[in-house]
């Protein structure tokens, strides 16, 4: 794709104190948290019941509360969910020799398995093993229960295994995590008043990285989306303005939860012919740099004439910017 980086890794942690710290300097935005609240919405508008608090009305409710969204469940909204049979493990270790900045991923039998580089550790580093990668490592559920019961000298000659000796010797570090992997798709992103965003309207596997991405192209289509409709004098919450987000905000959820899920059919399959024309196939592309680049853009979430929040411009309401 070129000498520059196509992409950067943010720590979930480091993105939500940058988050937080921004938040108190932004005009027009109060926050309750921690906080649990009431809503209600009606033709008419919605009323949001701060627990000992305020009661806000508003023309809109945005529900981005995850993949077992309440307000999505209120809203009587059906979801479809696929589950993989996979587990995901995170966490981080340390190693010998230099990441460079490079990530790697393999797609492995049972699911894939990346490493992740961090910046160098400091504080929990070593003077043997100065540098710090993080991993993301699928495998069948039955197994990951088994290595996730491991101690760090067990569970880093697995990692280790699978890794190969480019980074030296490593060493687990810190907490290990793990999700089970799923996919969801809410029937509708809309009801009477209310938006769904992020997980809270699908969830896909992570083998391409993208689920949060995937959530900011929601908030970008649904702030362009309000943005012109209060432009033109219209609704925010109106039932026109909510379809005309649902049309633009689910075709390019389908294509990467489609696109996400053939992948981890793809590379999850290890059927002898299904292995061969997997090979054929990404050799193929290699060897063809309009497709290679077109494939990567799509992995990167980027699709052509990207424009508005997610090309990095301006909106535009009446003749302010």
């Amino acid at each position: 794709m070129g000498e520059d980086p196509f992409g950067w890794m943010v720590e979930a942690r480091a993105l939500r104190v940058a988050l937080n710290a921004r938040l108190p300097d932004m005009p027009g935005l109060h926050v309750f948290a921690p906080a649990t609240a009431e809503v209600s919405r009606g033709a008419n508008g919605a009323e949001v019941r701060i627990a000992g608090g305020p009661v806000i009305r508003a023309r809109l409710v945005v529900g981005a509360e995850g993949r077992d969204s309440p307000l999505r469940r209120a809203a009587g909204i059906g979801v479809t969910r696929w589950d993989y049979g996979q587990t995901g493990m995170v966490g981080a270790f340390a190693h010998e020799r230099p990441h460079g900045g490079t990530a790697l991923e393999m797609f492995l039998p049972n699911g894939p398995f990346a490493q992740l580089p961090l910046a160098d550790p400091g504080g929990f580093g070593s003077a043997e093993l100065p540098h710090a990668s993080a991993f993301v490592w699928s495998d069948r559920t039955d197994l990951a229960r088994r290595f996730l019961a491991m101690d760090d000298a067990a569970f880093g000659r697995e990692l280790a295994r699978r890794l190969g000796d480019h980074l030296g010797a490593i060493k687990p570090i810190g907490r290990r995590w793990s999700y089970p992997l799923s996919a969801l798709w809410a029937q509708r992103f809309t009801d009477v008043r209310l938006a769904l965003v992020g997980d809270a309207a699908h969830g896909i596997h992570p083998i391409a990285g993208q689920g949060l991405n995937l959530g900011f192209r929601d908030v970008a289509a649904l702030a362009e989306t309000l943005i012109e409709a209060v432009a033109a004098g219209e609704d925010p919450g109106g039932a026109g303005v909510l379809a005309r987000y649902d049309r633009r905000a689910r075709p390019d959820a389908a294509l990467m939860l489609g696109a996400t899920h053939a992948l981890e059919r793809l590379f999850g399959n290890d059927f002898g012919p299904v292995r061969l024309a997997r090979r054929v196939g990404i050799a193929a592309v290699d060897r063809m740099p309009r497709l290679k680049t077109f494939f990567a853009r799509r992995a990167m979430g980027m699709g052509s004439g990207v424009t508005g929040l997610l090309g990095g411009q301006g909106l535009m309401s009446g003749n302010r910017s």
